[in-house]
């Protein structure tokens, strides 16, 4: 746990003016059994690592998020939640992730829980890891990302600043490989796919090999020693092909050096990105890139500072999570 006390001259705030400013960053929310008269806390919104974060503390032991809350609010991100201090657990459907756009209970066992929440850009975040994340618990003493994001933090809520702007940028990418490493989906077991070590081979080996554009599925199995026959039922027999694996990869990659582009405004030409992801024709990658993200490869910036600047929906679903002791949750 990370302990402090600088929450000690945060300025306190009555119920309306804390519901108020939650609302305004995260949506709405409610006190559940409990005289709003009684209510004491505080919060407040922080700029860290170029993402914008809710550093909150309130007295309530549970409050929450309706379905009609849902409905009123438009949000688009997901939710990075630091346990800050005190012990608390939130509740929503039976999955792995919470997903703020719906409902949603946060129980507190304490009498002040203090929690930090990154705000995540669903496009953003999901373009860089490649994958819709499922998250869930975790504890920061496990693994040495969670230990290095736990230091981010503890700078932020130390009011540690970085040196100069263009750090934001990196840092930015930065702590969205750290969350890559902590929630990336674990391989499933040996027994609920076919020929599991021959197809995590395959993956690998496409993996290493798909910014070459000569590669395709039968050099895949090619140099995987099977017919390309095979290949194509493994693939099948998972609910994909080769080639649509093969294109997920490179558009996804494409996807997080625009994201550097942005971020770090290096102007590199879209063509030499599309060239560096394993397309020859900009015209092809261009055509595919709407395909998978629904708009061209030029306009990703654009969508990607509106997606940042708006707030709030976020990710999959949860069912009840613990994040206590220098936890964090993706939620």
């Amino acid at each position: 746990m990370l302990q402090n006390n600088h929450c000690l001259g945060t300025e306190q705030m009555d119920y309306g003016a804390w519901s108020d400013l939650l609302r305004s960053l995260c949506g709405r929310h409610n006190l559940v059994e409990m005289d709003p008269n009684s209510f004491s806390g505080w919060l407040r919104s922080l700029s860290v690592c170029g993402f914008t974060a809710v550093d909150i503390c309130c007295s309530a032991h549970r409050f929450e998020r309706s379905h009609r809350d849902v409905r009123l609010d438009d949000l688009d991100y997901y939710k990075a939640v630091f346990q800050v201090a005190g012990h608390s657990t939130i509740y929503q459907n039976d999955q792995c992730v919470l997903d703020a756009a719906r409902p949603i209970s946060c129980v507190s066992d304490d009498a002040r829980v203090q929690r930090l929440s990154f705000l995540l850009p669903r496009r953003s975040l999901v373009s860089h890891l490649g994958y819709e994340p499922q998250g869930g618990a975790y504890r920061h003493s496990g693994t040495s990302a969670g230990r290095l994001l736990n230091e981010v933090v503890d700078d932020a809520l130390k009011g540690v600043e970085p040196a100069s702007p263009p750090v934001d940028s990196y840092m930015q990418l930065a702590v969205y490989n750290l969350l890559g490493a902590l929630f990336a989906p674990p391989d499933p077991p040996p027994s609920s796919r076919p020929a599991h070590k021959l197809f995590t081979r395959i993956r690998h080996l496409i993996k290493d090999r798909v910014a070459d554009p000569d590669f395709g599925p039968p050099e895949a199995a090619s140099e995987a020693g099977i017919s390309l026959r095979y290949l194509q039922k493994l693939f099948t027999q998972c609910g994909s092909t080769c080639t649509d694996f093969i294109y997920s990869l490179r558009l996804n990659h494409a996807a997080r050096l625009l994201d550097r582009r942005r971020l770090l405004d290096t102007r590199e030409p879209i063509s030499a990105i599309a060239y560096e992801c394993g397309f020859r024709d900009y015209t092809h990658f261009a055509r595919k890139f709407r395909q998978r993200f629904g708009y061209p490869p030029g306009a990703h910036s654009a969508e990607q500072g509106r997606d940042a600047n708006g707030a709030v929906r976020a990710g999959a679903n949860e069912s009840t999570r613990q994040a206590h002791d220098g936890r964090a949750a993706l939620i």
